[in-house]
């Protein structure tokens, strides 16, 4: 009874900490790129380690049960873990190039 209270609630601990990833990562008012990328690196080892700890709930099987253990990365957590957080690497990456190398605003003032 305790892993079928246990397998919601480790999911959406997985999903908070990967929401907590992504607000560092791209929300965060600080201007320093060096600081929002350790803040990011921190927090993404900490929701790597919640979503590990998640799949190793999501992989525990009833006892006397004839089925096996699936393996650790086909849970729906790290699964989760591993998508976001390389699709969050990209949409980093792709928003460090346009804030440093694109212009998407004109000045429209007129120049007296």
């Amino acid at each position: 009874m305790f892993v079928e209270v246990a397998k919601p609630v480790a999911l959406v601990l997985c999903i908070l900490s990967l929401y907590g990833v992504f607000h560092t990562a791209f929300l965060s008012p600080t201007s320093d790129l060096e600081q929002r990328i350790w803040d990011s690196l921190v927090l993404l080892a900490l929701a790597g380690g919640i979503s590990i700890t998640s799949g190793l709930i999501f992989r525990e099987t009833p006892r006397g049960s004839a089925i096996h253990t699936s393996r650790l990365t086909a849970t729906l957590p790290v699964q989760l873990f591993c998508w976001a957080s390389s699709v969050m690497l990209v949409l980093f990456v792709v928003s460090w190039y346009l804030e440093n190398h694109c212009v998407f605003y004109r000045d429209i003032r007129v120049w007296v």
